[in-house]
């Protein structure tokens, strides 16, 4: 099953602004209140994120959410 693309987008986001941070998904994950596995599943594009966590994970990594979706 091929993955949807906005998914796809969000989660590679996901992953360039929490490296940028110099942050481990464990790390992300304490900070937006998330289990540890959901943002390695967000990143992958496993999981179709609710917007509340959205903006859990954006205020997380001090971002816009609209950065998260460009």
């Amino acid at each position: 099953m091929s993955k949807e693309p906005i998914l796809l987008l969000f989660g590679k986001n996901v992953q360039k602004y929490r490296i940028s941070q110099d942050l481990s998904q464990e790390k992300l994950a304490e900070l937006a209140g998330v289990h540890r596995t959901y943002i390695g599943m967000i990143e992958r594009a496993e999981k179709n994120i609710t917007l509340c966590n959205i903006e859990k994970i954006a205020k997380a990594l001090n971002i816009q959410i609209q950065e998260l979706l460009q």
